[in-house]
């Protein structure tokens, strides 16, 4: 189960904007990342290479975690809303609940729920 702390600074890690980084520094090596029912990432260095990925194709990213979080021994449960301005001038908006499944002070395995719909670019 993560501390307190913890949760704390990897939630302010992604708010920050260092996706890569909250990647590298709270998940296992071994982790594993899920997008709705779509096969899971698997392997930190995998999730990592997929995150540089996404955050090239855009300028920006606003990342704001929605208070509060819920938390049940090792699951961990977060809703995200994200904004992103892609290199092609179009923005985004996507929210989404994050699935955690900690193991001490690490993401060991993460489900996100979202509407694909919201990939879409506004209009």
């Amino acid at each position: 189960m993560p501390s307190q702390d913890t949760l704390e600074r990897f939630i302010a890690r992604v708010e920050e904007n260092a996706h890569v980084e909250a990647i590298e520094e709270f998940y296992a090596a071994s982790a594993s990342m899920q997008e709705n029912d779509l096969p899971p990432r698997v392997g930190r260095e995998t999730l990592v290479a997929n995150e540089r990925a996404v955050l090239a194709r855009s300028r920006w990213v606003k990342s704001k975690c929605v208070l509060p979080v819920f938390v049940n021994g090792d699951y961990v449960v977060v809703r995200w809303i994200f904004e992103f301005e892609r290199i092609d001038d179009s923005r985004i908006r996507m929210e989404e609940l994050a699935y955690q499944r900690w193991e001490g002070e690490r993401i060991v395995e993460e489900k996100f729920f979202y509407d694909p719909r919201q990939l879409q670019p506004l209009k």
